[in-house]
């Protein structure tokens, strides 16, 4: 057939109402046919799979022992233990939002040797690379423990003994973290980024057994709405510090791995 052939016949399919230009298509080229039964073929498979992952058997729930290991980055206090330095200030984190704000925050625990408290739920996994990264290879040095809600850690508190006290951070605090007065066993409690402490946190640290009160930090809220949650910490840690006289800061451990491990970073990305 020649070229003036081809292209009648094309014309003529074209033309054709779209039922019977399939037909035509199909019978001209065959392999068409295939293609289209190939395509069913990967759909029906697709469909098979899909419908086993659906009723396939969920697996089987952790238990609270392995929900606290999985709720700490890997090698977490492994280079230091607790001891009463460790609790003379203790930081707590009540439902965190942003990985980078508690990697930070764990790196400035480990710098002034100050315990550190996850209270879930958290906004992410704690083996988020953003935590890691931001919490460089200080996870070791951190005196870190993890409580699944509010209830938990109270329940934590309550058991431990000695002077202690829950001292809340808010922008609504009625005393400047600059004008109260700290003390051994105080507690520093911080709330998430975007919605801070919760009632009943709140209530805990306003009442007369526990309580130590609300701080705040000052600053012009004209332009900004509240300060960053890794910068607060700092501030509030620095300051409760200096008037303990920085009892809790020792010199460092010596050497540059835990454990015979390499740093995850040689070099300090964030100085």
């Amino acid at each position: 057939m020649g070229s003036c052939g081809r292209s009648s016949l094309s014309f003529f399919i074209a033309s054709r109402p779209f039922h019977l230009r399939q037909q035509s298509s199909d019978r001209l080229l065959p392999s068409l046919g295939l293609t289209h039964l190939n395509l069913k073929r990967r759909l029906s498979l697709s469909i098979t799979s899909f419908s086993t992952k659906i009723l396939s058997p969920p697996p089987p729930p952790l238990s609270d022992k392995d929900k606290r290991s999985n709720a700490l980055p890997r090698g977490a206090g492994e280079g230091v233990k607790e001891d009463a330095r460790s609790k003379l200030l203790q930081v707590v984190l009540v439902s965190p939002q942003i990985p980078g704000n508690t990697g930070c925050i764990a790196r400035t625990c480990a710098a002034s040797a100050v315990g550190l408290h996850l209270v879930g739920p958290l906004g992410f996994q704690v083996d988020d690379a953003k935590v890691k990264r931001a919490g460089l290879d200080y996870w070791p040095f951190v005196v870190v423990k993890a409580h699944s809600s509010w209830a938990e850690f109270q329940e934590y508190f309550r058991k431990q003994e000695g002077e202690k006290r829950m001292i809340a951070f808010t922008k609504r605090g009625t005393k400047i973290h600059s004008e109260f007065s700290y003390r051994r066993g105080d507690y520093l409690l911080f709330g998430s980024e975007t919605s801070g402490l919760p009632p009943e946190a709140l209530s805990d640290c306003k009442s007369e057994l526990y309580g130590g009160g609300t701080i705040r930090i000052p600053m012009v809220e004209t332009y900004v709405r509240c300060l960053n949650l890794s910068v607060s910490v700092g501030v509030a840690v620095y300051e409760a510090s200096r008037q303990l006289n920085y009892e809790q800061i020792e010199c460092a451990p010596e050497g540059d791995s835990v454990n015979g491990e390499e740093p995850l970073f040689a070099d300090d990305i964030f100085a």
